[in-house]
């Protein structure tokens, strides 16, 4: 399920990268058809008609600059984009799904308990989705051999219900760095090739030397912007993931206290 929300991820960045690009690059077509069938138009049409000029100049000028940084470097950087963004909101998916009201969930519970019913309390949790649901199913397994065994089963499938939810992170991360890297190794490449131009001309030229460094110094712009928005998504995973981790501590600490409570109820 994971993989194909990744998946639907990759394909609707892709998809919505192609259409902006092809409304870029039909904008001005469109523009030029409507000089041509009206080239006398009035001061309030080109009024009305500046926005729409506005509009779409920052894709147009996002493609320039695209196509100025050399598409072998810049395709790198979009893809690091594409895949860091399908990582975040795989990991966004999942630890929303993870989200119960925990309060009505740990009522339910111990209702069960107090009546005795623990096969109703395990229905309860095993039919409950989210790692606090699953930490009491392991506890309430465990009920009848005493609290150190429910203790040390909810502390040890606690560890790995946070390894689930960190899951993943790691590639975030490999993204974010990725991205700046790839960026300065495009400039570094453009600053070889514009000393290249300069020893074939033979002179320093400012035309040569500003063009050659303008070139080179917008993979780095463009590495630098795809990590800034990778960094934002990642650290609002890592508020919810510390969020579900605070919430399966507390939680177990309540588990703990209700099979206490049912063992000197019903266990004397």
């Amino acid at each position: 399920m994971k993989k194909l929300f990744a998946i639907v991820a990759v394909i609707g960045a892709l998809a919505f990268g192609s259409t902006q690009l092809a409304q870029a690059q039909d904008a001005p077509a469109a523009e030029q058809t409507e000089q041509q069938a009206a080239p006398a138009a009035a001061p309030a049409a080109t009024q009305v008609a500046a926005p729409a000029a506005e509009e779409t100049g920052l894709h147009k000028e996002i493609k320039i600059k695209f196509i100025e940084g050399t598409a072998s470097f810049m395709s790198l950087v979009a893809i690091a984009l594409v895949i860091g963004l399908a990582f975040c909101i795989e990991r966004i998916i999942y630890l929303s799904l993870a989200e119960i009201n925990t309060k009505k969930f740990m009522a339910s519970i111990e209702a069960a308990l107090e009546k005795g019913d623990v096969e109703a309390a395990k229905d309860i949790a095993r039919n409950t989705r989210g790692p606090v649901a699953s930490i009491y199913y392991q506890g309430l397994m465990r009920i009848d051999q005493g609290i150190d065994v429910v203790e040390k089963s909810v502390v040890s499938y606690g560890g790995v219900q946070a390894g689930y939810l960190e899951k993943g992170c790691s590639w975030i991360t490999l993204f974010i760095a990725m991205a700046p890297s790839l960026g300065f190794l495009g400039t570094v490449i453009g600053m070889v090739q514009a000393f290249d131009k300069i020893q074939i001309v033979g002179d320093i030229s400012p035309t040569v030397v500003a063009g050659g460094m303008k070139v080179a110094l917008i993979t780095t712009i463009f590495g630098l912007i795809v990590a800034l928005i990778l960094q934002v998504f990642y650290n609002y995973v890592l508020s919810k993931i510390e969020a579900l981790t605070s919430e399966m501590e507390d939680s177990s600490i309540t588990l703990l206290d209700m099979v206490i409570k049912y063992n000197l109820k019903y266990k004397k």
